[in-house]
């Protein structure tokens, strides 16, 4: 097992054990409960769960570089790298996302109806599905690079680190040029003409954001 892999399932276990990630599924699931309904428009659902994932993105990655008591995290820092540790902690947040937002996909393309907003153009479910998916990775990536610059070591106070995780995820969301953005438009565009959207360019805007933002974390954990 490599250090990185060992790092990632020495994360991914701490996430998991403390339950911390409890609140932030539920609160999505209950989310996603009210606002999806049986027999709605593909496309339309999964534009929602997609923008939903996005704080809940944030609010893992955090929970993730907080999960650690400053002795152990300083012993994993010791052992690998500061960087390699942050770096690790970001990813299983990430990746946590990612799971539980196929999870979501899944579940909307079972229940939801292949066709357009008017119900006049069939959608594919197949291509709906793929296109969902997509979208759960462009927002689990710019939730993580929300989630790396609100918290430790690029905020170090808890009350402002959660009140610029707020605005922040607010803003990924609704600003122009945003991939989030671009990528629930897209759905929601689609789901209007009957077109699955194909959102590869948000995609590379959302690798780029949230490579750039975690560089940064990690850059900042290796120095303090």
């Amino acid at each position: 097992m490599t250090t990185a892999t060992a790092l990632l399932a020495y994360q991914s276990a701490l996430l998991l054990r403390s339950q911390r990630w409890l609140a932030p599924v539920v609160l999505y699931a209950a989310f996603a409960a009210v606002g999806v309904q049986v027999g709605q428009p593909v496309l339309d659902s999964l534009g929602y769960v997609a923008a939903a994932l996005l704080p809940v993105g944030a609010w893992l990655v955090r929970i993730c570089v907080t999960n650690e008591p400053p002795a152990a995290r300083s012993c994993t820092a010791a052992a690998t790298a500061p960087w390699r540790a942050h770096l690790a902690s970001l990813a299983a947040g990430f990746l946590a996302t990612v799971a539980v937002g196929a999870v979501a996909t899944t579940v909307v393309v079972l229940i939801s109806d292949g066709v357009s907003t008017d119900r006049q153009v069939p959608v594919a479910t197949g291509s709906a599905a793929v296109a969902g998916l997509l979208a759960v990775l462009v927002c689990a990536l710019v939730g993580a690079a929300v989630g790396a610059v609100t918290t430790w070591p690029v905020v170090r106070g808890r009350g402002f680190g959660l009140a610029a995780l707020v605005l922040c995820a607010l803003v990924a969301l609704i600003a122009p040029g945003s991939p989030a953005k671009s990528t629930v438009s897209g759905l929601v565009t689609g789901s209007q003409d009957g077109a699955v959207p194909v959102l590869l360019l948000p995609l590379a805007g959302a690798v780029l954001l949230a490579g750039a933002c975690a560089s940064a974390a990690c850059a900042l954990a290796s120095r303090r």
